[in-house]
């Protein structure tokens, strides 16, 4: 069944369409569950409640750009619109944010379940910002219209976020590279 075929299917509410369409596409957007999510659980259950929402909202797909973007979109909302109801984020005021500056993030042959595991480890504003900046490619502006946010506050999280990260990958290789 081509792709084009099982959208038609699946906006049909045809069940046997909606499981190919999760298993062919569970894996991608389990990824981008898990880079946003604080564990693996909760990530399951993010996979989850995004696939609920493409099957309710697949008739709004309209054809135009790829059908795998239009539902990483609709994980990434739906991941959002959870974290955003908690309103976890620090205010900060313009002045207060320091010049984003690219911390280079050694990782020789840090394994990338490590990587993944601090990630996951962040508060929970920074883990969002960062995914969504480093990892997604969301422009400050995006970010604080998602989060509902000021850029300045995207900018400041993401900012502590990659001082966190640093500071872990450096202990990291200070214990292995001994």
């Amino acid at each position: 069944m081509t792709l084009e075929e099982l959208i038609i299917k699946c906006k049909k509410q045809d069940a046997e369409a909606q499981g190919e369409l999760y298993k062919q596409f569970s894996s991608t957007l389990f990824s981008i569950c898990l880079r946003y999510s604080p564990n693996y659980v909760e990530a399951e259950d993010n996979l989850q409640d995004s696939f609920l929402t493409i099957f309710k909202k697949v008739g709004q797909y309209n054809g135009k750009g790829s059908f795998e973007g239009w539902m990483k979109r609709v994980a990434v909302n739906t991941v959002l619109q959870k974290y955003r109801k908690k309103k976890t984020f620090d205010i900060v005021r313009e002045e207060q944010i320091e010049d984003e500056e690219d911390v280079e993030l050694e990782n020789d042959e840090i394994p990338l379940d490590f990587l993944l595991k601090i990630v996951q480890e962040l508060p929970e504003r920074y883990r969002l910002v960062f995914s969504m900046y480093v990892m997604d490619g969301y422009s400050h502006k995006e970010i604080a219209e998602m989060l509902e946010i000021t850029d300045g506050t995207s900018k400041s999280n993401l900012a502590r976020a990659r001082m966190i990260l640093k500071n872990k990958i450096e202990d990291y290789n200070a214990k292995h590279n001994t």
